[in-house]
């Protein structure tokens, strides 16, 4: 079986697709098998759209177990939370259905980064999270962040939260895309840096460079 990676990010449009696409490419250089899916897509139809930008970046053609919906089991076309998304098309979405395709992928392939939706408490149901699911699981998470203000606060309480749910915290990416105040950025990212070696000392701290050079 492969290892399973949730790749979760402190807030929305934080560059959480762009950093699993990386990622994997990045282990697939070191020689892995590695394929991407995501937990729910909303604001789309068909194949998810963040699978399309995955693949883009893998170097990758589009593959069977996306066409067959294996890679994304639940597509929403409304741009909102998945709860909502499922609500307004009448739909339950079941975690069962994502864990079994999940495991067919580990099957295959040495890693699976899972992408979630939002952050960590993002709402798949009334009642369940994104982070529920990842507990349940026992999955290790990539947290992805930036250095656009704020980032500190959102990084340190998502960081707090797997800690009090005792989530594994795999690496931190940290995202230097779209450039923002530099001397922010400069000073989040040290600050990041400095809190994981104290607060975290197992978990890698990942440089991700504009555009993903």
């Amino acid at each position: 079986m492969g290892q399973v990676i949730f790749v979760s990010g402190i807030d929305t449009d934080v560059g959480k697709t762009v950093a699993t696409g990386w990622y994997a490419k990045k282990l697939m250089q070191q020689g892995f098998s590695v394929i991407t899916q995501k937990m729910i897509q909303t604001g789309c139809e068909g194949i998810a759209t963040d699978l399309l930008v995955h693949r883009q970046m893998q170097g990758m053609a589009i593959l069977p177990e996306d066409q067959q919906g294996t890679t994304c089991p639940y597509v929403f076309r409304y741009p909102c939370s998945p709860h909502l998304a499922a609500k307004l098309e009448q739909r339950e979405i079941d975690p069962q259905k994502i864990q079994a395709a999940t495991a067919y992928l580990a099957q295959k392939y040495d890693y699976v980064l899972l992408e979630g939706a939002g952050g960590l408490l993002v709402p798949y149901n009334e009642c369940q999270t994104s982070l529920d699911y990842v507990q349940q699981q026992g999955y290790p998470v990539i947290l992805v962040t930036s250095g656009k203000l704020g980032s500190i606060n959102h990084t340190l309480l998502s960081l707090e939260v797997c800690q009090s749910r005792q989530i594994a915290v795999h690496s931190v990416i940290y995202n230097q895309y779209p450039e923002v105040d530099e001397i922010i950025e400069k000073e989040t990212q040290r600050y990041l840096q400095q809190y994981l070696a104290r607060q975290f000392p197992t978990t890698s701290f990942e440089l991700l460079g504009v555009l993903g050079k």
